[in-house]
């Protein structure tokens, strides 16, 4: 699969700050026109030393979560741990992966934010301007943004707000956190590239089958998990 060549890697600190504000104003905020046949899902792990990152793309066909392809990446880390500058540790690895895929997935769910960031453009938003595709982020826990615990049942989402001003009088919507299965912790779901919240929460909860996780990206993580351990 090609992807877009939008800057350099090699970049100072500030630098990629300006490129995230940059990038931030191009992420499309569009219906899916219709459902994913074709679903990708991605997750990226560090080797114990920290000194490699692993990136595993995982292309299930649904509705039957069909294994389609399989690809994985690893690099060296040339980005050092910079909160709110994650995805440039992350992102060329992922993009090294997405690149030697044969098929053309409709929808990418990646672990990690989309819009959920302080800046406005975590993992699954940078990369989905690559890809030029409808992207989701889907992460474990929160980066940033303020909510109220979503009921206990499966499909219930609570909005994820950034508040604003002292009164909290203005909110953005930058997401949503969503209940995966009853009774279990939420996932953070955010719009990546080319897509509206309501489809990223459909689509995740979709995915969602049996386990915390959407299928796509659960399978990436335990393809992650391994490719770490033998490193």
């Amino acid at each position: 699969m090609e992807t877009q060549k939008l800057h350099s890697w090699n970049l100072s600190y500030s630098r990629a700050r300006e490129v995230q504000a940059d990038l931030a104003c191009k992420v499309e905020f569009t219906r899916l026109k219709k459902g994913p046949k074709l679903i990708a899902g991605i997750d990226c792990a560090f080797s114990k030393n920290g000194q490699r990152i692993f990136a595993v793309v995982v292309v299930l066909r649904l509705p039957q979560f069909e294994l389609v392809e399989t690809v994985s990446a690893s690099r060296k880390v040339t980005f050092p741990y910079i909160p709110g500058l994650l995805s440039f540790r992350e992102a060329p690895v992922c993009l090294a992966a997405v690149e030697k895929l044969q098929n053309q997935p409709d929808v990418f769910i990646i672990d990690g934010q989309g819009i959920a960031h302080p800046r406005r453009l975590g993992l699954a938003a940078h990369l989905g301007l690559f890809f030029d595709k409808p992207t989701i982020g889907c992460a474990k826990s929160r980066l940033t943004g303020v909510y109220e615990e979503p009921p206990l049942d499966k499909g219930a989402y609570s909005l994820l707000k950034d508040e604003k001003g002292k009164q909290n009088t203005q909110s953005e919507i930058i997401g949503a956190v969503v209940r995966t299965r009853t009774n279990v912790k939420p996932v953070f779901v955010s719009v990546g590239h080319k897509c509206l919240l309501e489809d990223a929460i459909r689509v995740v909860l979709d995915c969602s089958v049996k386990y915390r996780l959407p299928e796509p990206t659960r399978l990436a993580h335990q393809a992650v998990s391994k490719l770490k351990l033998k490193a």
